[in-house]
Parts: structure tokens; C-alpha cells; sequence
């Protein structure tokens, strides 16, 4: 391979329960603190809330930000701050032809405007007219765009003027590991030189609480880790975003850019879900993933704690050898932008030699080797897709 085709990462833009940027995560990650974690705000509903944040850093005109709803101000801040660590913000001529790739979901619901409507709707005489009348007077046409998913790759267009080519991928995990393969393939192949990809998450929504909860997934006890052995089932889910500069190695060279550490592997599949299906299809990933990372020092899985996918990629990466991170414990399931979460965490861990520090009543938890230059990051999605990437030092 063409070493000047690395993928390099070159920034990278991180917002969740534990803090802001990439400082305040890995001493968060190496401390062993417990996470925080919500159980009041919705009882019996446990997530990982956002800590505080001031848009106005990086997002100063505060009519972008009343437009924007609260998963894309997270998003759009992390791409800045992103940015911002790459030392590309305000460069206009690397801005206007760096490449955008988002894995985003659909919108935000106007949980209000739902509620008034059923409210109205259980006493109205003739529903149907009465439904179609509110629908014309409460769903404007600016609403209705407002749940555009790729409207987070167009917030950060105009705000921090990345105009590149910009592509936005939905499907959840699976978007996520999407996002990354697809940028890291167009580095190697030589048609992009630099990137930026990433999602956001809003946990703190009781639309979705709701949604996760009929679905039989969201997680309803007291916190404990995703491969704790006495954990019930359920996603606890978390409100963050995590945005990735990647770059080939020739162009951050040039520019004299630090690297933080390269992705030399990702790699995914849509296994289906009957039994045994994640354990064969994240096996052939790992096993995959090994064969780049022969001297792998851990395994970062971003295991949502959905059942029965995490009992299946548990037995997996119990048989791997390999001491294991389950970084979802920390951060709470973030669905889009697990996958680059997982690469930003592994290449934090390797650019400073050593892994997060394990959870206490974890078994598979174990104590990592010093110096560790190489993680493997794997992502079992909720409900569909798989992915498998390597990270290593420079």
C-alpha cells in the first residue's frame, strides 16, 4: 500500500456526559470515574444526559442556532470543535474542498404539538377533518424540513463553511461504521484528501424514551456496565456527538498537521438477526480485523447492551484474547455516532499508550499491556449492522 494514502486522523471534535474535547475525555476515560448518568429527569429511565455547553463558541450567530434542533447545535458545535483541533476552522482553502460525510437520523418531534393534537383529536366530532385542519396549521412546510436528516451536513456548511462534497448516511450504527468505511476507502483510493464525518445524538427526548421503551430495548434500572454479568437487558442511552478530520497522509504532511494516530482497517456487514447470526458476523470481523492488527492490544466495543446482540458479541470478544472496553458504559448508546466515538476513544487510548481504565465487576475489563499502539474498535448495532475497524499509533 501507498503509505502516502494513510488515512491519518487529524482532529477530532467530542461532546458527551463526560465533557468537551478530546482533553477533558481521555482523563475522564483514564480515571475510572463512575459516569454520569440521569434517573430522575424521566423515573425509572436511565441516560447519559449532556454536561453544559455554550454554543455561542462555536456557533455565534444565535438565529442559526433557534433554527437548529438541539441534535444538530450538538452536531454542528462538534464538527467546529473538530475544526477547530485539526487546525482547519477558518482555512477557506482547505474548507472549500474537504469532503463532509454525516450518519444522521430523521429529525426531532414537536412532542407539544403531538400531544395537543391527540388531546383534540379524543374529542372532536369528525377526527379526520379535525387532523387535517391542525396538520395545515401546525406542520408548516418549515417544519416538515426541519426533520430532513441531511440537514446537520447543511448547519455545518453554513456555519463553519465546509463545502466540499457532503454525503449523509441514516441506519443508525450502522451509518456510523458507514461513514468512516466510506471516507477511509476514498483517502486510499486517492479521491479525497480530507474529510469530515461524524453524527449526533439527543438521548434527553421523551419521544424517543417512549419509542425505545415499546420496543422492549431501552434500559430501566440503576447504572451498571453493558457486560456487567448481572445486568438486565437495555440500551442506556446518551446524549453526545463526536466529529473526525481525517486526512491522507501526503496532505496533512504538507500542511504540517499532527496526526493523533491512523485507520488502517474498517470493515462491516448486516448479519441477520436470528440466533447466532451477530456471533458469526462479528467473528468474521474481529478474525478480519486481527489480520491488520496482528499485535492488537484491546478490543473498543461500542455493545449497546440490546439483547440478545450483546450476549452474542460478548461471547465473541471473550473468546479474542484480548482485554475488552465496553466504551457504551461510559458515554451511554449514542446510534449514529457510536462507530466514530469508538475511533476517537481508541485513537486517543494509542496516541498516549494507554487503554480507559477498566470498570470494576467486569470480568472481561481486564488490565490492559502499557504502551498499547494498536485497539481494534467493534460496533453491533441494536437491531442491524455490524463493523469492525483497527486504530493504531503513529
Amino acid at each position: 500500500m501507498d503509505t502516502s494514502r494513510e488515512t491519518w486522523i487529524t482532529g477530532i471534535g467530542i461532546l458527551s456526559s463526560l465533557g468537551e474535547g478530546p482533553d477533558a475525555h481521555l482523563a475522564r476515560l483514564n480515571s475510572g470515574d463512575v459516569p454520569v448518568t440521569d434517573f430522575t429527569t424521566y423515573p425509572t429511565f436511565l441516560f447519559h444526559p449532556l454536561g453544559p455547553v455554550d454554543f455561542d463558541k462555536q456557533i455565534p450567530k444565535k438565529g442559526d442556532q433557534r433554527q437548529m434542533e438541539l441534535w444538530q447545535r450538538i452536531g454542528t458545535y462538534t464538527a467546529g470543535l473538530a475544526l477547530t483541533h485539526a487546525g482547519v476552522a477558518g482555512n477557506q482553502d482547505l474548507l472549500k474542498r474537504m469532503d463532509m460525510i454525516v450518519a444522521a437520523a430523521g429529525g426531532e418531534r414537536d412532542v407539544n404539538v403531538d400531544a395537543s393534537v391527540a388531546d383534540e383529536l379524543r374529542g372532536a366530532n369528525n377526527p379526520d377533518v379535525r387532523l387535517n385542519e391542525r396538520l395545515q396549521s401546525e406542520l408548516r412546510p418549515t417544519l416538515f424540513l426541519a426533520q430532513l436528516s441531511n440537514l446537520l451536513a447543511g448547519n455545518i456548511s453554513i456555519v463553519h463553511g465546509v463545502v466540499g462534497s457532503s454525503r449523509t448516511f441514516m441506519g443508525e450504527e450502522g451509518s456510523g461504521v458507514q461513514a468512516v468505511q466510506t471516507a477511509h476507502a476514498r483517502i486510499r483510493a486517492g479521491q479525497s484528501d480530507l474529510a469530515l464525518v461524524g453524527g449526533a445524538y439527543n438521548a434527553a427526548r421523551s419521544d424517543m424514551l417512549g419509542l425505545w421503551e415499546f420496543a422492549k430495548m431501552h434500559y430501566r434500572d440503576e447504572f451498571k456496565p453493558v457486560f456487567a454479568p448481572d445486568r438486565k437487558p437495555g440500551m442506556a442511552t446518551g446524549t453526545g456527538s463526536c466529529f473526525l478530520v481525517l486526512e491522507s497522509r501526503k496532505h496533512a504532511e504538507a500542511r504540517g498537521a499532527k496526526p493523533i494516530a491512523k485507520i488502517t482497517h474498517v470493515e462491516s456487514a448486516r448479519a441477520k438477526r436470528d440466533a447466532g447470526g451477530v456471533s458469526a458476523s462479528i467473528g468474521d470481523l474481529i478474525e478480519g480485523a486481527k489480520k491488520h492488527a496482528p499485535k492488537a492490544g484491546a478490543i473498543y466495543s461500542m455493545a449497546t447492551g440490546a439483547e440478545p446482540a450483546t450476549q452474542e458479541e460478548a461471547a465473541i470478544l471473550e473468546k479474542s484474547g484480548l482485554p475488552v472496553r465496553a466504551m457504551t458504559s461510559r458515554i451511554g448508546q449514542v446510534f449514529e455516532p457510536m462507530f466514530p466515538f469508538g475511533i476517537a476513544f481508541a485513537a486517543l487510548a494509542v496516541a498516549n499508550g494507554k487503554l480507559a481504565a477498566a470498570m470494576p465487576g467486569v470480568p472481561m475489563e481486564t488490565a490492559g499491556p502499557d504502551g498499547v499502539k494498536s485497539i481494534i474498535v467493534s460496533t453491533v448495532g441494536h437491531w442491524r449492522g455490524e463493523g469492525a475497524g483497527v486504530v493504531e499509533a503513529i
